[in-house]
């Protein structure tokens, strides 16, 4: 999670820059990510945590593989195929009208003098329903893809 923010800080500093070191470091940092197929252990290849596998919108600083791939496509990365079982839990997750559902929520509509209100309704979360935000995020994704929306056509849409 820690790691996800300044990655794409880095990524559109090396793109607006042209910072052949900042791009190095990027890449570095993206590794990362890869590595554990944005959502794997290491040691073992269990999920790391099954809230990883849960689509939010918007996402603040928590982690997800929505978030984590946007993050990937921005730094150029997202046809490496270490991405593809990201792409597949993403895919797995569009319900029959092709949309793509918020299934968890970080923030409150209410009192936007605390931590974690938000004065915007982002849709809610739903198994059901698909949420605008998260479809747009998750189709475009899709569509970058190495597989050039491959995974959006081949997938069985969920009841």
């Amino acid at each position: 999670m820690e790691t996800l923010i300044p990655l794409r800080a880095l990524a559109h500093y090396s793109q607006m820059t042209g910072n052949a070191q900042a791009h190095t470091a990027c890449l570095h940092a993206a590794e990362l990510f890869l590595q554990r197929r944005l959502f794997k252990r290491l040691s073992d290849g269990t999920v790391i945590a099954e809230d990883f596998l849960r689509l939010r919108y918007p996402c603040y600083w928590h982690y997800d593989i929505l978030w984590g791939l946007k993050v990937i496509a921005e730094v150029g990365v997202l046809a490496d195929t270490r991405c593809d079982e990201a792409l597949e839990v993403l895919t797995s997750k569009r319900l029959v009208d092709g949309g793509f559902p918020a299934e968890k929520k970080h923030y409150q509509v209410t009192n936007p003098l605390l931590n974690g209100y938000s004065l915007v309704d982002w849709g809610g979360p739903s198994l059901k329903r698909m949420n605008p935000f998260v479809t747009v995020e998750a189709l475009s994704l899709l569509k970058r893809s190495s597989a050039g929306g491959s995974f959006s056509s081949s997938a069985q849409a969920k009841s």
